[in-house]
C-alpha cells in the first residue's frame, strides 16, 4: 500500500469531503485490497452493484465476527451474547421477530405527535436566536429520545438516561466504548431494573417484549440495549446534519421542497442515499470468492463501502452526486438491504421527515455554515459534531 492509496479510514476533519476519493476508488479499485497497520489486511468494495450483492448474501459475507477489521472485532462481546447486528439467519431472523413488532412503520406512526413536539419546543429556542448549534439544539438530543421511547425508559429516568447515551456515544465515536467507563457501568446497572420493571408491569416498547420471552436472557437483553444506544443515536444525527446541509447547498431543491411539502416524506429516501451516515462496515468471507475479477479467500474481512456505493453514477446516472429531492431512489444501502435491513428504519426516516417539515415551516430561509462546522471522530459513521444555524 502506498502513500497515495485511494481508501483512508476517516474521522473528525477528514470526513469533510470523502467524495473525491470514493469516486477514485470505484473508477480505478472497486475491490480494493487494504494492508493496514492496524486492522490488518481487508478488501473495500466501493461500487452498488458489488456492494448490494454482498449485503444480501449472508451465507458468504458474514457478520458473525463483527463489523469492522481485523481479527478482534468481537473482543468487547467476549462476557455478553453478541448483539443481533453481529448475528447471521437463522439466529438473526429469530432474535429480530422479537424486536421488530414496536419498530415497524405503522407502530412507528403512533410516536409522530410526540417527535413533533419535541422537535418544535426545541426549534422554539432558535426563533429569535442568532447563530446556534443545531445539533447540540436538536439533531443530536431527538434520536436519545426516540430511543429512550422504545426502550421504555420512564419519563423520570430520560435526563440521567440522556446523560450516559452522550458518553457512550462520544466514546464509541472514538472506537473506544470503554473510554466511558461510569456511563457504561450505570447504563448496564439501569438496564437491568428497567428488564426487571418491564417484566412485571410490559408495556409497549422492545425491552418489555424481550423481557416477556423466556428464551432471552437478560444479559442478552442488555446487549441489546447497548445497541440501540450507539447505533441508534449518532446514525440519525449524522443524517439531519447532512441533510441541513444539503439543503443550503442545493436551494432549489430546498425551494421544491417549501413549495410542496409532500414531497418531504419521500425525499428522505434520497437525503439519506447522500449522507449514507454509516459510511462502511465490514463481513466476513465464509468461502473464497471471485469479485470483479479480483479473488478474496475464505476467512477475509471485506468492508462494504456504503458511503461510496450511494453516490455510484452505474446505479444513479450522471447526476449522483447532485442532491434531487424527486428521484426516489428504489434502491440504497444507507439503511441495509435484506436480512440486516436497519431495525430502526421506519423511526430514522420518521424523525427526518418531521424535523425537516418543522424546519422549512418555520425557518425557510435558515442557513448553515459548513465551513464552520465539525466532524465527529470515529471512522464508521459520518456525522457533524456542531452545525452552525442561523433562523
Amino acid at each position: 500500500m502506498t502513500t497515495t492509496d485511494p481508501f483512508q479510514f476517516r474521522g473528525g476533519e477528514t470526513w469533510r469531503d470523502p467524495f473525491g476519493d470514493y469516486r477514485r476508488l470505484r473508477d480505478d479499485h472497486p475491490v480494493h485490497e487494504v494492508d493496514h497497520p492496524d486492522f490488518g489486511r481487508f478488501w473495500v468494495l466501493s461500487r452498488f452493484a458489488d456492494v448490494f450483492d454482498a449485503v444480501r448474501d449472508t451465507e458468504t459475507f458474514s457478520s458473525a465476527k463483527g463489523l469492522t477489521p481485523g481479527d478482534d472485532a468481537m473482543a468487547m462481546f467476549d462476557d455478553m451474547a453478541a448483539p443481533i447486528v453481529m448475528m447471521d439467519p437463522p439466529e438473526h431472523t429469530a432474535m429480530r421477530r422479537l424486536v421488530n413488532r414496536p419498530m415497524t412503520p405503522r407502530s412507528v406512526s403512533a410516536l409522530e405527535p410526540d417527535i413533533r413536539h419535541f422537535v418544535d419546543k426545541r426549534l422554539d429556542q432558535v426563533a429569535d436566536s442568532g447563530w446556534q448549534d443545531i445539533v447540540e439544539l436538536l439533531f443530536k438530543p431527538l434520536p436519545s429520545f426516540v430511543v429512550a421511547h422504545y426502550l421504555g425508559v420512564p419519563e423520570e429516568d430520560r435526563e440521567r438516561f440522556d446523560g450516559w447515551t452522550n458518553a457512550i456515544v462520544s466514546a464509541n465515536a472514538e472506537g473506544d466504548i470503554t473510554a466511558a467507563p461510569e456511563a457504561a457501568l450505570d447504563l448496564f446497572s439501569y438496564a437491568s431494573e428497567l428488564i426487571a420493571l418491564r417484566r412485571s408491569g410490559p408495556r409497549e416498547d422492545v425491552v418489555s417484549d424481550l423481557a416477556g420471552d423466556p428464551n432471552v436472557s437478560d444479559l442478552w437483553i442488555v446487549g441489546f440495549i447497548f445497541t440501540m444506544v450507539t447505533g441508534g443515536n449518532d446514525t440519525t444525527t449524522g443524517l439531519l446534519g447532512g441533510a441541513a446541509t444539503l439543503l443550503s447547498e442545493f436551494r432549489d431543491q430546498r425551494q421544491a421542497l417549501i413549495d410542496d411539502p409532500s414531497l418531504i416524506a419521500d425525499s428522505v429516501d434520497e437525503l439519506l442515499r447522500l449522507t449514507s451516515p454509516v459510511q462502511n462496515l465490514a463481513r466476513t468471507t465464509t468461502c473464497d470468492i471471485t469479485i470483479d475479477g479480483v479473488d478474496i479467500p475464505k476467512g477475509q474481512k471485506v468492508l462494504l463501502h456504503y458511503g461510496s456505493a450511494n453516490r455510484d453514477e452505474r446505479e444513479y446516472g450522471a447526476t449522483a452526486a447532485e442532491l434531487d429531492v424527486q428521484r426516489n431512489p428504489s434502491r440504497i444501502l444507507s439503511l441495509g438491504y435484506g436480512a440486516h435491513h436497519c431495525l430502526g428504519a421506519a423511526a430514522a426516516r420518521l424523525q427526518a421527515k418531521v424535523t425537516l417539515e418543522a424546519l422549512l415551516r418555520r425557518f425557510p430561509n435558515f442557513d448553515v455554515d459548513p465551513d464552520n462546522a465539525t466532524y465527529a471522530p470515529g471512522t464508521f459513521v459520518r456525522r457533524h459534531q456542531s452545525l452552525p444555524f442561523h433562523p
